[in-house]
């Protein structure tokens, strides 16, 4: 049932037509009149939402063409932790036992529908669940204890694998509410998810008696959530409106423009449901009257108007007793899962139409009826990213190349579910290390410019907002002395006001920052010999800052062999380091086990040397790909030979900036989740900060805020924690997120300034060692960093390609020399360091002097 509200009026309802049949863009208030239109209005409403349709089809190549995915349906599990007051597909455990059935599906069951299915030519396997069963009921937690599961998603991963080998069916995942790291754990296992949203209207969630009261899954934020980060995640992803269950056609609205949102800003939503609520017995809403089919019909409408002609829009067949031309008329171009084999779980008293029935019907509208799979065929045709390597070839195998639809007259065979095989096969430009500093880089962009990052209209309404200088009210005179008696009591307005300081007052902070660094370390200033080496700068994680990361095919783009890392270790060893610094693009066809083989590439050739590598994003990565738990592959890794971890991937610790920053990278939750375990299972690590992009000073007070708490946190526990904390300015020149005009170039001498001396005072006393970065700010502005509260100068490098790629202008590698001459400029000694800040054993000073750190020839590598 629709809550009705006001009637629109005659005039109301002619305007927002008239702008509808011109194609003019519908506000909230036009589309809630629109959901109202009936009779007449409601024929000129369907006529206009046809040729918005027709017109997307015609442009997709399959006009005249509605799709239907032939499928079998999987109820993983009927537990659920929610308790809508719609739902028969939830049950109890209780019942569940009276009648025979285990807590979850056996794979053996599972096993048995999907071969039936592809039997019968299947294509698609529908795996529908409820949230998070083993949070509720100490049943499902047993259960999945008992076959070796932590947890439901480990199942259901095991399950789409084994769909996967032994059936050759597409698993079409709906567990419920994700988290980005379930996303990251899925997608290689899965060409496609989905999650309806159902609806914004935040009161049927929170209101006692309404339709989502109790489910904690049900909170419109936290669906949303969940649609935004599939689309970060490269997802082809489901979603849809229930309508009828008590929302206002306002509300209805805006859960269609909220779903409109997300697709211009990923381009992940490969289809809306308009799904009609139908009253079930024995549900508390069963007295409920159904959804009318006129309200169907103009929803139906009113969101191919929102969507526009790329939009695929799904109405169920078996919802709506036979009116399939009305459906048809209002702008549908699919039919969603149709089974010959199982019933519709969530809706067990409708049965599906027969698949020759439902032809007839879209003929009979004139429409051809065209098999489809699980996955779109707009994601089919454009692959990576949204297609992982693990699943690509299941996909391939049942659709056809031209149309991405299915491939007609193929049954499904199992294939084995494996990573690629071309592992660390030497590739492209692996000279980059070199010739970025002779012959730069192919181009400033890549050609999928307007694509990869998202809509970049939408991006620059989002930033808009955070972009905006705050007012500071706070005296920075008093700040300034609260600093220099006990900068660990600076409130955030004191410390905010110090970071807009300017003129003397920043030049009293530096001063104040300086004392509080000559007083946590001395004078001495560090660094370390070390190598840079980047294994691989393929990427598709769509980070909006980056300009390192290429596609495989893209001109620029480098892989290297395990012998080719484990020769540029060597050769920094030769030369005196005492550490490899080991990052480099989430590549989508090296496996989760790959970062291991490169840490024992590394310690086989060089034994003694430390292996500070894979960045919180690698570490997710590799989890995700492997099955294992974060804890579990950092453990495993350390027993492979790592030693440390880079802090890097954490730009702002606000998802404020961070969503606008980066497409797909992990959120803040997930960095700090990743830095801790390090901690805890004896992985020291460093922690950064890239700012002067989209953000302002309060996103600066909040990450060190948060990096402090987090140290502290640590050396309570007895941890190690932190070694460092790193500054890093953006370089902006070829930063995709500059060029499109949303960020800013870099920051201001100033805000470096400010920045570097404020780390040194809110970090203090739990992360001595401020280092700032030769690359970013070059000889002069490192040595005046060395000024404001800095110890550290980082590394030599030896090579650098990510800030190279970026713009920077300062080159690939310092000499020691160089080093000490930027901290004789700032009147300050210089010794080195190891990557824990130790003492350098004495064969490795004089190996590294004797050369000067630098390499004697680089290497050729092809």
């Amino acid at each position: 049932m629709t809550s009705h509200g006001q009637t629109p009026t005659a005039n109301a309802m002619r305007r927002a037509l008239k702008r509808a049949r011109d194609g003019v863009a519908l506000d909230g208030t036009e589309a809630a009149v629109l959901l109202q239109a009936r009779g007449d209005d409601l024929a000129d409403l369907t006529a206009s939402a046809a040729r918005v349709r027709d017109a997307g089809l015609a442009a997709a190549g399959r006009p005249g063409v509605i799709t239907y995915s032939k499928s079998v349906f999987l109820p993983l599990t009927r537990l659920c932790r929610d308790k809508c007051h719609y739902c028969t597909f939830v049950t109890v455990p209780g019942k569940l036992r009276r009648e025979g059935h285990g807590m979850y599906m056996s794979m053996d069951e599972v096993l048995d529908i999907a071969r039936r299915g592809a039997e019968l030519g299947c294509k698609e396997a529908l795996i529908t669940l409820g949230d998070k069963p083993e949070d509720r009921w100490p049943e499902a937690r047993a259960w999945l204890e008992a076959e070796g599961y932590d947890d439901t998603l480990a199942y259901v991963r095991a399950v789409a694998i084994r769909i996967l080998e032994e059936t050759g069916l597409l698993p079409h995942l709906n567990p419920g509410v994700l988290s980005w790291t379930d996303f990251q754990r899925l997608k290689p296992v899965a060409p496609s998810m989905g999650m309806m949203l159902e609806t914004t209207a935040e009161r049927l969630w929170s209101e006692p008696g309404g339709p989502h009261h109790g489910s904690p899954d049900k909170e419109p934020a936290v669906r949303l959530r969940v649609l935004e980060d599939a689309g970060r995640s490269n997802v082809p992803f489901t979603s849809g409106v229930l309508i009828g269950i008590g929302e206002t056609y306002e509300e209805r609205a805006d859960s269609l423009f909220a779903l409109r949102r997300v697709q211009r800003a990923y381009h992940g939503v490969q289809e809306l449901i308009i799904q009609n609520f139908r009253a079930k017995p024995d549900t508390a809403m069963r007295g409920m009257p159904d959804a009318e089919l006129d309200d169907l019909v103009a929803t139906v409408a009113v969101a191919r108007l929102l969507l526009g002609p790329s939009g695929c829009l799904q109405a169920p067949p078996n919802l709506v007793d036979a009116e399939y031309a009305r459906l048809i008329d209002a702008g549908i171009d699919d039919w969603g899962g149709v089974s010959p084999l199982t019933p519709d779980h969530v809706n067990p008293e409708r049965p599906w139409p027969h698949i020759d029935e439902l032809a007839e019907h879209s003929r009979t509208a004139g429409f051809e009826l065209r098999e489809r799979l699980a996955v779109y065929p707009e994601f089919v045709r454009r692959g990576e990213p949204w297609l992982d390597p693990r699943v690509l070839p299941h996909v391939q195998a049942l659709a056809d190349p031209e149309t991405g639809l299915a491939r007609a007259g193929v049954r499904p065979e199992g294939l084995p579910w494996q990573e690629p095989d071309e592992g660390f096969t030497p590739m492209g430009r692996t000279d980059l290390h070199r010739s970025i500093d002779t012959e730069g880089r192919t181009g400033d962009r890549r050609d999928d410019f307007d694509e990869v990052y998202g809509d970049w209209e939408e991006l620059r309404e989002r930033a808009a907002p955070g972009m905006v200088p705050e007012r500071v009210d706070a005296d920075v005179r008093e700040a300034l002395g609260q600093a220099a008696e006990d900068p660990t009591r600076l409130t955030d307005e004191q410390a905010l006001a110090l970071l807009h300081a300017d003129g003397p007052a920043l030049d009293a902070l530096c001063r104040t920052a300086d004392d509080v660094r000559r007083d946590a370390v001395g004078d001495d200033v560090t660094y370390v010999v070390t190598r840079n080496i980047n294994f691989t700068n393929v990427c598709y994680t769509g980070c909006r800052f980056c300009a390192f990361a290429q596609r495989r095919t893209d001109a620029d783009a480098f892989t290297l062999s395990l012998e080719q890392v484990a020769d540029r270790a060597q050769q920094a060893w030769d030369v005196g380091a005492v550490e490899v610094c080991m990052q480099g693009g989430i590549h989508p066809d090296l496996p989760g086990t790959a970062y291991f083989d490169i840490v024992r590439a590394v310690k086989e050739r060089v034994p003694g040397i430390h292996v500070h590598a894979f960045s919180p994003m690698e570490v997710v990565n590799g989890a995700s790909r492997t099955g294992m738990s974060v804890r579990d592959w950092l453990t495993a890794a350390k027993e492979a030979g790592l030693d440390s971890i880079p802090g890097t991937a954490a730009e702002i610790l606000d998802d404020e900036v961070r969503w606008i920053l980066t497409k797909g990278k992990l959120p803040t939750a997930t960095w700090l989740d990743v830095v801790t375990t390090a901690h805890e299972v004896g992985l020291g690590s460093t922690s950064t900060m890239m700012y002067g992009h989209v953000d302002q000073p309060r996103h600066w007070l909040g990450h060190l805020r948060l990096l402090a708490r987090t140290q502290q946190s640590a050396r309570e526990k007895g941890l190690a924690g932190f070694s460092e904390f790193v500054t890093l300015p953006f370089i902006h020149t070829n930063a995709p997120v500059y060029l499109a005009g949303i960020a800013r170039p870099g920051p201001t001498a100033r805000e470096n300034r400010a920045v570097t001396a404020m780390a040194r005072l809110l970090l203090h006393p739990w992360i001595p060692n401020i280092q700032t970065s030769w690359v970013k700010l070059g000889t002069e502005g490192a040595a005046e960093m060395l000024r404001s509260g800095a110890n550290d100068l980082g590394g030599t490098l030896m090579e650098e390609t990510i800030s190279r790629m970026a713009g920077s202008s300062y080159g690939s590698y310092r000499s020691i020399k160089d080093l000490v001459a930027i901290a004789d400029a700032a009147g300050r000694p210089a010794r080195p360091r190891t990557t824990g800040y130790g003492e350098v054993p004495a064969e490795r000073v004089a190996t590294a002097h004797a050369s000067d750190g630098r390499l004697p020839e680089l290497l050729p590598l092809v």
